[in-house]
């Protein structure tokens, strides 16, 4: 009898998460059972649409410039999953629950709840949702009434017909962190505005609305000189803008359902969101939003390709046993739980943190930690998603590496999470700006210090201390540096990686105390002591001539 592989399945990926229900027990104050329903709703969802990503594995945007009779259209058709994934986002609120008053401070853990346990089955249709979750908080921020209630109506939405999404377009050809070189124009037209330049990437540009940056004729050179606009994308038939022509779509190598591409704007019609100048200032929070949707986003990745490589296991027999069985698979697995569960609770601090900043409740420690910890929470749980991704497509053996299986692309998607919203090396220079503003180093320090207070199991002793040692390694190296720019900028990644998987540690003892004291399972307790043994403290003064010999 021929023997064939039974491919992994997906169970619920509310229930089947090992971290997801007791952080939201702890955290909510007894609304659990509120949204518990919903979230095992999603959970099931999200695994039926596992069987729609592999069917709908080779469908990807397509680009259509011209209609048959010579009319510029710039059409483009994206996915059947896109589509459904744009319905299913809007009725379940994936950006308007975050908005939402019913659970007050709490609003924006049950929407990144939400996300987390359905995103993974959207083929990064997480991406126009992190952008017009910026877009909508940004605009309610810049004190424009007259756009806020244009926009917010349709972008908060939970009527699909009605639903908007935003584009997000600040990279040009000149460079992508360095947004201060951004070349396109704005010039004053008809009472309005037209913007002139080139948008080298433009990710999901069908959207309906967009945020942009120009600068005005006349103004200087530098992030200074910028200004913030608002551009309407289409109309209400879907037809694009005057001024705005579609050059091509991105051949990329992941993220391949997204429809990002290169636009020329020639006189497109757009309306200043605030001053005609510090544009980049006035994106400060949507840059905080969408950093948070990476860090979230992360986490989401991380777990799907867990419980695919756990079920696998539990299917595929080698050598006499399942996988599951073998102690070595076992214990590979086993440091890939610990990783997920550190960075789990990571992303979801800053979640936590955010909504009380947003609501007005937050205390002036949280709003220091908020400085240092949503840079801090992107970079490090981006290239977690990354090396987690690799394993766990290694897990499935060949398998993993065949692309009709779907395996492939969770390492694909993967790898622009740690450079979408700023690249790894920029994300720890903002940590090390962050740190040296307003008592934010102090508020990361207490702030782990604080969920190490109540650690008392013996077992969590070791895993505690650990995170003590390596945070306050990272802050003293970062201190002693400050008067040598150079050295300071070298280390700033192993910094930044330190202060991260400090902080992932101390949660993680905080919360397995917490699980212990209330019959939760040791589960965060394991992952405590095996993410301690993994090694949290990266800082090291690397030799700068050896730096020059490699580089050089």
């Amino acid at each position: 009898m021929a023997f064939f592989q039974d491919p992994p399945r997906l169970g619920n990926q509310y229930d089947d998460d090992p971290i997801l229900a007791s952080f939201l027990a702890r955290g909510l104050e007894g609304e659990l059972a509120t949204i518990e329903p919903e979230l095992r709703e999603l959970g099931a969802l999200s695994a039926e649409l596992h069987g729609f990503q592999l069917a709908d594995r080779l469908n990807e945007p397509v680009h259509t410039p011209w209609d048959p009779w010579g009319r510029r259209i710039d059409h483009i058709e994206v996915s059947p999953l896109w589509k459904e994934a744009a319905r299913l986002a809007a009725r379940h609120g994936l950006v308007a629950a975050g908005y939402e008053d019913r659970l007050g401070p709490h609003a924006r853990v049950h929407q990144f709840a939400l996300v987390h346990v359905l995103g993974a089955a959207l083929d990064v249709y997480t991406c126009p949702l992190a952008m017009t979750d910026g877009a909508a908080r940004t605009l309610i921020e810049s004190g424009n009434r007259e756009l806020a209630e244009r926009a917010l109506p349709r972008l908060l939405s939970r009527d699909p017909a009605r639903a908007w999404t935003s584009g997000q377009w600040m990279t040009e050809r000149t460079g992508g962190s360095d947004v201060g070189l951004s070349e396109t124009i704005a010039r004053r037209h008809d009472g309005g505005w037209t913007l002139h330049g080139t948008k080298w990437f433009t990710s999901a540009t069908t959207a309906e609305m967009a945020l942009t940056l120009g600068r005005p004729d006349g103004n200087p050179d530098g992030s200074r000189g910028l200004a913030l606009f608002y551009v309407q994308v289409r109309d209400d038939q879907g037809r694009l803008a005057p001024g705005i022509s579609v050059n091509r779509l991105k051949d990329k190598l992941g993220t391949r359902k997204v429809p990002t591409a290169e636009l020329t704007l020639d006189g497109a019609p757009a309306i200043l969101v605030g001053g005609a100048s510090d544009g980049v200032r006035a994106i400060t929070p949507m840059l905080s939003i969408t950093r948070t949707w990476n860090a979230v986003c992360s986490v989401s990745g991380m777990r799907r390709g867990l419980n695919l490589a756990r079920d696998y296991a539990r299917r595929r027999r080698a050598f006499g046993a399942l996988l599951t069985d073998k102690p070595l698979h076992a214990d590979t697995l086993a440091g890939l739980e610990a990783e997920y569960a550190g960075a789990f609770l990571l992303a979801f601090r800053a979640v936590t943190v955010l909504g009380r900043l947003e609501r007005g409740v937050a205390t002036d420690h949280e709003a220091r930690l908020m400085r240092a910890l949503t840079p801090i929470a992107k970079l490090t749980t981006a290239k977690q998603a990354v090396a987690i991704a690799s394993e766990a497509i290694e897990s499935c053996g060949g398998a993993g590496y065949v692309e009709d299986t779907g395996l492939p692309q969770l390492l694909r998607d993967a790898q622009v999470l740690p450079i979408w919203e700023g690249t790894t090396n920029v994300l720890s220079l903002d940590t090390l700006r962050a740190l040296g503003k307003g008592g934010a180093v102090e508020a990361v320090v207490a702030d782990a210090r604080d969920h190490l207070a109540g650690v008392r199991d013996a077992g969590l002793a070791a895993p505690a201390q650990a995170a003590r040692a390596a945070l306050d390694h990272a802050v003293v190296w970062a201190q002693g540096a400050m008067s040598d720019p150079a050295r300071l900028e070298a280390g700033a990644r192993r910094v930044a990686l330190t202060l991260g998987r400090s902080l992932e540690l101390a949660y993680l003892c905080g919360h397995a105390q917490w699980c212990l004291d209330h019959g939760r399972g040791g589960y965060a307790a394991a992952a405590a002591r095996r993410l301690a043994r993994h090694g949290v403290d990266l800082v090291d003064d690397l030799d700068a001539a050896d730096t020059r010999a490699l580089t050089s």
